[in-house]
């Protein structure tokens, strides 16, 4: 495995990606500040059928081309990358046009019988707008990513993403009642055109890198038996599961209403953890997200050419440094957790909902990280069936437990859920690779993060208690400084490049 190929294009999608990822957090504060609880959750039930109609757009495309890519570049056969992407590109075509008739078709029935909310029917039409442009841009990104050419693909994500923020800004800017309906619409229309937009740079940069690439080897021979076995049993169970996560979306306020809420107190609390809780425990995970999915094809390569050893190498790497991240950020938002509700809602109740879902997140993170490595093996349909056998159980706890436990029961049910998940896929990655069988970077992830979290407690109460962002910074960087050095101490700290060397 080439370690200091991936080191750095870790390094530099992960730079990028966390800014994004800020941009999209502060977008996301705007966003409830602008439209409420309750438009964030009327949004939120939008985008979740949105995301139904994408997964038929892409209909497991994405990485399909990576693996395909992958498996090119492994044998040598350069000459058949472009033909990879032509097969590829022809296959998208056809589901993201088939998604954007469905969507636009469908929307007005999907919003009052599905949603139980008219008001998204408008939202879903401009989301099918973007729907062939999300499976045309899945086949280049998944293009890029094949031939580890980072910078090439994060062009096509920062162009996305930027246009989205910007369009929605300026839509919204326009909108001077309190109109829910066109707000979810404004936002929808900033994602249609952040689609758009990215597709033809990312075209406009895969022209010009294919110009320069010479053929060699052996031409590609099934490429379309090869890209349909590939691609369409991975569809099939991503249906599956986003159907099926789709379905919770809409039991979930439905479930707060049976609890005795009203409907728009059952939105604002959909819209609480969905909108406001969750893009803060997962902003974190950026730092590994990139790097979840630039292993796929690294593994792929080092799988066709044998290289076992350095595969469990990376396994054990990747799973130790994501626990300690992991486990660090969990104690600090525990700790902090009122203080960040506060200073980016406004909110000591989304506070408080940060504080129960922090301990989520190891099993959170490190099931991300595994799920990356068993797709770059070849075990991407069992991980897909793991996810639907989750959302299956998920599903049903929704609808047997949210009426009576409201809130409070989805927090369990979304624990239940990702340490069942995480199991299950743990357990299929030591099948196939040797993991190390240790439980020593566990205690010491733990200690360390409390030892730190004591520090900057008491460093923050001496200096008279958080105020605001200063504060929480303050109290933040005594948190990693003492967490680094405890780290350090117990000899557990490793450089990325050379332990996947």
């Amino acid at each position: 495995m080439q370690g200091k190929r991936l080191f750095v294009n870790s390094a530099l999608m992960t730079a990028v990606s966390l800014l994004l990822r800020s941009l999209g957090l502060w977008f996301q504060v705007a966003l409830s500040r602008r439209m409420g609880a309750a438009g964030i959750g009327l949004y939120s039930l939008t985008a979740s059928v949105g995301s139904l109609a994408a997964t038929f757009a892409i209909s497991g495309i994405r990485f399909a081309t990576t693996r395909l890519v992958s498996e090119e570049m492994g044998k040598g056969r350069l000459a058949g990358v472009g033909r990879v992407v032509r097969r590829c590109l022809a296959y998208g075509a056809v589901f993201g046009c088939l998604a954007a008739l469905l969507l636009s078709a469908g929307a007005e029935t999907a919003a009052v019988r599905f949603l139980g909310d008219g008001r998204t029917a408008l939202s879903l039409r401009v989301l099918a707008v973007g729907m062939p442009f999300i499976s045309a841009g899945a086949v280049l990104g998944g293009y890029f990513t094949g031939e580890c050419r980072v910078g090439h693909a994060l062009v096509g994500t920062v162009t996305e993403e930027v246009t989205r923020v910007a369009v929605a800004i300026w839509l919204l800017t326009g909108i001077k009642t309190a109109n829910p309906e066109l707000m979810c619409a404004a936002v929808a229309a900033g994602s249609a055109a952040g689609e758009i937009v990215s597709f033809f740079v990312l075209l406009l940069l895969y022209a010009l890198d294919h110009r320069r690439r010479s053929g060699g080897g052996e031409p590609a021979t099934g490429l379309t038996r090869r890209m349909i076995s590939i691609a369409m049993p991975l569809a099939a169970t991503a249906y599956a599961r986003v159907a099926l996560n789709t379905v919770q979306h809409m039991l979930i306020p439905a479930g707060l209403r049976r609890s005795g809420a009203s409907a728009e107190a059952a939105l604002a609390g959909y819209g609480l953890i969905q909108g406001m809780v969750f893009p803060v425990i997962t902003f974190p995970m950026v730092l590994f997200a990139s790097l979840s999915e630039l292993i796929v094809p690294e593994l792929t390569e080092e799988q066709v050419r044998g290289n076992d050893g350095r595969i469990a190498s990376a396994a054990n790497m990747l799973l130790r440094t994501t626990f300690l991240f992991s486990t660090a950020v969990s104690a600090f938002l525990l700790g902090f957790s009122r203080e960040l509700g506060i200073e980016l809602y406004q909110s000591p109740e989304a506070g408080r909902y940060i504080g129960l879902l922090a301990l989520l997140m190891p099993a959170m993170y490190m099931d991300n990280i595994t799920d990356g490595m068993l797709r770059g093996l070849g075990e991407h349909l069992y991980a897909m069936k793991v996810n639907i056998a989750d959302s299956l159980i998920s599903t049903a706890l929704i609808w047997l437990v949210l009426p009576r436990y409201a809130l409070h029961g989805y927090i369990v049910i979304l624990y239940l859920s990702e340490f069942f998940n995480f199991a299950l896929s743990l357990g299929r990655l030591a099948r196939v690779t040797e993991l190390a069988r240790t439980v020593k970077p566990l205690a010491l992830g733990v200690l360390a993060a409390l030892t730190a979290l004591a520090a900057a407690k008491t460093a923050v109460a001496l200096t008279g208690g958080v105020h605001g962002l200063p504060g929480l910074a303050a109290g933040g960087a005594v948190f990693a400084g003492v967490y680094a050095a405890a780290i350090a101490a117990a000899g557990a700290r490793q450089g990325g490049a050379a332990a996947i060397r």
